[in-house]
């Protein structure tokens, strides 16, 4: 069977006025799955990516001694859940609904635990029902269009071939939870423990998708042992 490999690019920076580009940390994630590759062997025989430079430095900077140049495909269906939307939106709500909400987003300003905290009750309210915002993407929406893109992506590259996907933690729990046939309410079950630079397999033929593996970064924790200090991040 043919084979994708979902990767989660490596750390972005968190806090920095840009937060779309990879921190020292990510860097150094991406330059170790390079070196997975390398050693193991493996050859991506196609590369996709969103349209973030997150994602598009980590698929640069891993892929960079692949024996055989390969194109880049960018297409901006597997982009990250649209966080800063969602919050601006839907927060006011939330907060309204549980004013506690308020402490904690204060919180998440500076403090990665916090945000994951309020990250998740926005995601919930937004693959409910109960939400029904026109000033956002809808889930389904978001649900569909990476639905839609990994179908092209089965379609146009066919049989036999290792295609890597440089993208993020929650177009990832999207696919995994689609693959796996389950509703957006277990979404985020996928989305929060997703590490940076993280591999997760998917095998396809033309009658189906399934799971081989989730969230592998033996690699990174293999290095973390060797160096004495840890190269996993969650953001």
């Amino acid at each position: 069977m043919a084979s994708i490999i979902l990767i989660r690019h490596g750390q972005a920076s968190f806090g920095a006025a840009n937060y779309d580009q990879l921190s020292g940390l990510g860097r150094r994630q991406a330059q170790l799955l390079n070196d997975y590759f390398s050693d193991c062997g493996i050859t991506l025989d196609a590369i996709y990516c969103g349209t973030l430079a997150r994602q598009r430095q980590t698929a640069e900077i891993a892929t960079k001694n692949q024996l055989v140049e390969t194109p880049f495909h960018i297409d901006p269906r597997f982009n990250e859940i649209r966080n800063d939307e969602q919050f601006e939106f839907l927060l006011p709500e939330l907060i309204q609904r549980n004013p506690s909400v308020a402490k904690l987003v204060e919180e998440a300003k500076s403090d990665s635990k916090s945000y994951q905290k309020v990250l998740e009750q926005v995601f919930q309210l937004w693959v409910s029902s109960e939400s029904d915002d026109s000033g956002i993407q809808s889930w389904r929406d978001y649900s569909d269009q990476v639905e839609d893109a990994i179908k092209d992506l089965i379609e146009r590259e066919g049989s036999g071939k290792n295609i890597g996907l440089f993208t993020s933690g929650g177009t990832i729990a999207t696919i995994v939870s689609q693959v796996l046939r389950l509703d957006g309410s277990f979404a985020y079950r996928f989305y929060e423990p997703v590490i940076n630079a993280s591999m997760t397999r998917l095998l396809y033929n033309q009658e189906k998708v399934s799971l081989s593996s989730f969230n592998d970064h033996s690699f990174l924790q293999w290095k973390s042992g060797k160096q004495g200090n840890s190269m996993i991040s969650y953001r």
